[in-house]
């Protein structure tokens, strides 16, 4: 029995020192020159009441808002190269606008760390949940993360793959059902083409979008009574 108990334990050891060489492996670091930058000016900014977020990446940071949606007091907070983690880190630049609405949309550039979809997922429920907590007024937009294009795909994205894409955005649909104000929005309806894929005329390089892309968004967004 004591063998049976030892050896039971040798295992348990076991697995949770190879959890956690896993953990440690995960690149999460969201620190860097251009993440710090644009957080110190997010922070200067004057608190803007009944505030609209957008929250996100390089593909947040590239819509032009304000142009689109200038009857609305929008924010752009999304960050070139951001990950979920350094969203995170920043919510409290969010939060304290208490915001009548935020829309997310991170996680390309953690797949393309190699970051596990069930982190991405964790790291989300985390985000939602701190948000109400602190903005329980707030209501949550879960966008959708966009399809990559294979065919057009930058080099420096080739590990970022639909099918963890389809993952997420499954996770993303389950965080919505299970917490309160928290509506996830498919991106994919507009974006995508038939083999769900992104559209080739929407993207220059297989990830991102082009400007006008941006309109048709907000127009979907209004359509689908979002904004």
């Amino acid at each position: 029995m004591e063998k049976r108990l030892l050896g039971l334990l040798i295992i348990t050891l076991f697995i949770h020192e190879v959890k956690a060489q896993i953990v440690s492996r995960i690149d999460s670091n969201y620190i860097f020159s251009g993440y710090t930058e644009q957080l110190a000016q997010f922070r200067k900014m004057p608190v803007l009441p009944n505030a609209i977020i957008f929250i996100g990446n390089s593909l947040t940071d590239a819509g032009r808002w304000n142009d689109i949606l200038p009857e609305l007091p929008v924010l752009n907070r999304g960050i070139s190269g951001d990950i979920s983690y350094g969203v995170l880190a920043r919510l409290d630049e969010i939060t304290r606008h208490q915001p009548k609405k935020v829309f997310l949309m991170i996680g390309v550039n953690d797949l393309k760390r190699g970051v596990p979809t069930a982190n991405i997922i964790e790291n989300y429920t985390r985000i939602v949940r701190k948000i109400k907590q602190d903005c329980p007024k707030t209501q949550i937009y879960l966008n959708s993360i966009l399809p990559i294009n294979p065919d057009k795909l930058l080099e420096a994205f080739q590990a970022v793959k639909n099918n963890d894409i389809r993952i997420l955005n499954e996770g993303l649909q389950q965080i919505s059902k299970t917490e309160k104000d928290v509506r996830f929005i498919n991106l994919h309806e507009i974006l995508a083409d038939n083999s769900g894929n992104l559209r080739s005329d929407v993207t220059p390089d297989g990830i991102h979008l082009e400007v006008s892309v941006y309109v048709d968004m907000i127009n979907y967004l209004k359509t689908v009574k979002a904004l």
